[in-house]
């Protein structure tokens, strides 16, 4: 595209949603490890986390671009041969291309210092123990923390080994690099393994960049996969410090891979990345998880989309304003609605305690896209009906149209 001197919200809305592949035609077919890549290529990396009230929180960025596919395809990339991704702190818990190994590395060798504090502490308090961790996956792995703390040695004093004890050392070991997840147990439990069992040799015998160029290459990444943002979001994206994350900016603009360019309404600069594309439109209808790349940093979806979102997990039930797991409803280039949804497995009901209207947003229009959303999004979980909201501004039109089946694709 040829670079603008301002783009306005409009343009910078679809050149974010192109960037994280939301403008990319959907599969006429089963998904393949094919679309899988595509969609890897689009936003980085997969953030992780252990909320299951919905699925699991990495499956969904791929449903959102790809609509029903295999999870199949995602756990191999992850827990097979030829693995192409890692488990790692990228964004949070993520799943992150072995490619990117060597890039994170930096972040490994400042496990003592940066680590969270449990962890930190595990490492010089109790050297030992972290030692006789490592030495015990070495031996016996892959391994959960609970098959370690089975057979962990108990000390008297001050300083008992006990499950958190080894749970923490395997996490120092994990944020250093000594470790890694060579797969999920059925509850989602890491199994612990040493790098050179579970990853390809190649990655491993890549050399480590300096901080730097590592920096740069990370921010770049990120740049790609906004298309346009300001520098906290480029930071974000892997979490970066601040002078690394800074200088990497000012040299991808001197180098030409980033533009500043101007958007209204937006208090930082924004740059935008050289291989930004500007769709004319965005189709498509799809609900976005909370863990979403898109929607990762909450100033910059609000500025772009007039999104206030945040996540209610941790708020006490009574102080909840929309619900406990809400996903936003993507409609073309807007967010038209959220719900609030619950996977009742057992009796393969969708369940949606809550369904809100955004402003300006037709409640009918809306609840229609809805519905068939809903629909496809039940038929990929394995569930055979999706029950009406219970509360919400948007229950009633979302209801009607889950009733007449208006909208069925």
């Amino acid at each position: 595209m040829a670079v603008p001197e301002t783009l306005s919200l409009a343009q910078a809305r679809r050149v974010a949603l192109a960037a994280q592949g939301f403008a990319d035609p959907a599969p006429t077919a089963v998904p393949t490890r094919r679309h899988l890549r595509r969609v890897l290529d689009r936003v980085g990396l997969i953030q992780m986390d252990s909320v299951n009230v919905l699925q699991r929180a990495h499956y969904l960025p791929l449903y959102s671009r790809l609509g029903a596919y295999p999870t199949v395809l995602l756990d191999a990339a992850a827990y097979r041969r030829p693995r192409e991704l890692f488990e790692y702190w990228g964004h949070e818990a993520s799943l992150v291309p072995v490619a990117l190994h060597p890039a994170l590395r930096w972040r490994m060798a400042r496990a003592h210092d940066e680590a969270w504090g449990g962890m930190r502490r595990i490492a010089q308090e109790q050297p030992g123990l972290v030692a006789w961790v490592r030495d015990e996956v070495a031996a016996r792995g892959p391994l959960t923390a609970a098959e370690i703390e089975h057979d962990a040695p108990r000390e008297t004093g001050n300083w008992g080994w006990n499950w958190s004890a080894v749970k923490r050392a395997l996490e120092y070991l994990f944020w250093a690099g000594e470790v890694t997840a060579a797969e999920r147990t059925t509850s989602f439990a890491r199994r612990y393994d040493l790098p050179e069992r579970v990853l390809p040799a190649t990655v491993l015998a890549a050399p480590t960049p300096t901080d730097a160029d590592a920096h740069r290459a990370l921010v770049a990444i990120a740049a790609r996969s906004l298309g346009v943002a300001a520098e906290p979001e480029l930071r974000d994206y892997f979490r970066l410090p601040l002078a690394g994350a800074r200088r990497a900016v000012a040299e991808l603009v001197e180098a030409g891979e980033l533009t500043p360019v101007r958007v209204p309404g937006w208090r930082h600069q924004a740059y935008l990345h050289t291989q930004a594309r500007l769709p004319r439109w965005v189709r498509g209808n799809t609900l976005v998880s909370p863990f979403d790349p898109l929607i990762w940093e909450r100033g910059r979806t609000e500025r772009l989309f007039g999104l206030t979102y945040r996540i209610e997990i941790y708020v006490p039930a009574a102080q909840r304003v929309h619900g406990y797991y809400v996903l936003p409803f993507l409609q073309g280039e807007r967010f038209t609605a959220r719900v609030d949804l619950k996977a009742d497995r057992k009796a393969r009901v969708l369940l949606m305690p809550a369904a809100w209207i955004e402003p300006g947003a037709d409640p009918g229009e809306t609840a229609v896209a809805l519905a068939a959303e809903l629909r496809r999004l039940a038929g990929w979980l394995g569930l055979d009906t999706v029950a009406p909201p219970a509360a919400g501004d948007l229950a009633g039109p979302l209801a009607a149209a889950l009733a007449s089946r208006s909208g069925v694709p």
